[in-house]
């Protein structure tokens, strides 16, 4: 061992320089870089995470740094290439100022693959485990918070930056224009997959967007008004009896037939009466009709949704595939499979069902399937196996059964135990459904 150009010979015959001043300041360079290195990869983390109430609430309160927030959101493009290229620098930095530590410390030219370790491996575990994945971690926990933290310095950076994050974008937008062409377009497999992904209990946008997927798979007859429960009137009634069923059942649109329910010869509009309240029981209302329109069991109700916008309409008279009408569908009807159930203040409160504990329920027969596996939160294709034609729990149970079930007919379908609590020799009245746990989501 040669001390006199201060020099000591270590492990494997490396050779081990003094340390200096000018490594000490590297070193301290490099502990500042990583804290950079951290701040822009954990920015990329939180800024991008923000959820949409989180942004209106930053908007709702523009405090000094929630301003800076909304400003670098305003320009995505500009806010992600600024942090790439200033991630990229700082990294770049830390690897040539520890290469400079190393190679002023250590001599490897004895032992050249654990220099290879030391010089390579353990800097890029530092930088991952220090600059990566621990910023990321925490900015995943705490986007907000995080995102305020930094939003200076990576605003800073934005102007300091602005060349090179200008020149990415605009050759990125060349190169898409040329390679890319038309946007990918999503499907709704795979969009029903990343909402399947996503965790933590319903939300209400979860809720409308799974209300959008499923949107084009749904049949009008899945949530039609049965004819049973339409109010309809005869094409002969007087207009006295006429304006006492109008305020008895407060709907604004109503189906007028002839002779029989099959044959709807109009839709009267309430509106359109009220002109005429005043006139004599003589008033010859009938001339107040609107044409029906008509649509068969097995439209998709995004398409009757479109036509509705088209023909400035409300209401469509369902029919079967012999011409008799199943019933009736709304626009309100169509949109409530999107937002949920929608009520005004002239509705009455009533549901189709009691729930009587967590996997216990009662339920009127007529409840549409696609009503039950909303209640349920079990898939919509649950009961496709048995369910034949059939759309509503009564109609299963037909199918399971082949007959109309005695009071008190217990009958199991997989996790599903049906205990038919009324019913006549017509109708299955109500239903009491039990579901094991398991089948619960």
């Amino acid at each position: 061992m040669d001390l006199t150009d201060h020099t000591v010979t270590f492990l494997f015959n490396i050779v081990l320089h003094p340390v200096t001043p000018g490594i000490i300041y590297g070193i301290i360079a490099i502990v500042a870089l990583l804290f950079f290195s951290a701040i822009f990869s954990g920015a990329e983390i939180s800024y991008f995470s923000l959820s949409p109430a989180e942004v209106n609430a930053l908007h709702e309160n523009p405090g000094k740094n929630n301003a800076l927030i909304i400003k670098l959101l305003d320009a995505p493009n500009k806010l992600l290439a600024t942090l790439l290229i200033a991630n990229n620098f700082v990294n770049i930095g830390i690897v040539i100022i520890y290469t400079y530590i190393v190679n002023s410390i250590f001599d490897f030219s004895a032992a050249p693959i654990l220099g290879f370790a030391i010089q390579v491996v353990v800097i890029t575990l530092f930088i991952l485990l220090f600059g990566e994945i621990l910023p990321k971690v925490y900015a995943t926990q705490h986007t907000l918070k995080f995102a305020s933290f930094v939003a200076l310095p990576v605003y800073i950076s934005e102007k300091i930056f602005y060349p090179l994050s200008a020149l990415l974008i605009n050759s990125t937008s060349v190169i898409n224009k040329k390679i890319a062409g038309k946007k990918p377009n999503i499907s709704i497999g795979e969009l029903s997959h990343a909402l399947e992904l996503t965790s933590g209990e319903l939300t209400e946008e979860k809720e409308i967007l799974e209300g959008i997927v499923k949107f084009g798979n749904i049949d009008v007859k899945e949530i039609m008004k049965s004819r049973v429960d339409v109010m309809s009137v005869d094409i002969g009634t007087d207009s006295a009896q006429l304006l006492s069923l109008i305020v008895d059942t407060g709907y604004s649109r109503i189906p007028v037939y002839e002779e029989t329910s099959d044959n709807i010869k109009g839709i009267l509009y309430v509106k359109d009466m009220l002109p005429y309240i005043y006139k004599n029981e003589s008033f010859q209302w009938q001339h107040l009709l609107r044409p029906p329109y008509f649509v068969p069991e097995t439209k998709k109700i995004n398409d009757l949704l479109q036509e509705f916008q088209q023909k400035k309409i409300h209401l469509a008279v369902v029919i079967d595939e012999y011409g008799g009408v199943s019933g009736i569908v709304t626009m309100e009807d169509i949109l409530e499979e999107i937002v949920g159930e929608i009520n005004d203040e002239y509705d009455n409160e009533e549901n189709n069902y009691i729930k009587l504990d967590e996997h216990t329920y009662i339920f009127e027969g007529k409840t549409l399937l696609n009503d039950l596996c909303k209640i349920l939160h079990c898939e919509d294709n649950e009961f496709d196996e048995v369910k034949g034609s059939a759309d509503t729990i009564a109609g299963v149970l037909l199918e399971l059964t082949g007959e109309i079930p005695q009071k008190n007919e217990k009958v199991i379908y997989k996790n599903y135990t049906f205990l038919v609590t009324s019913a006549d020799n017509r109708r299955i009245k109500k239903v009491k459904i039990t579901v094991k746990k398991q089948t619960l989501i």
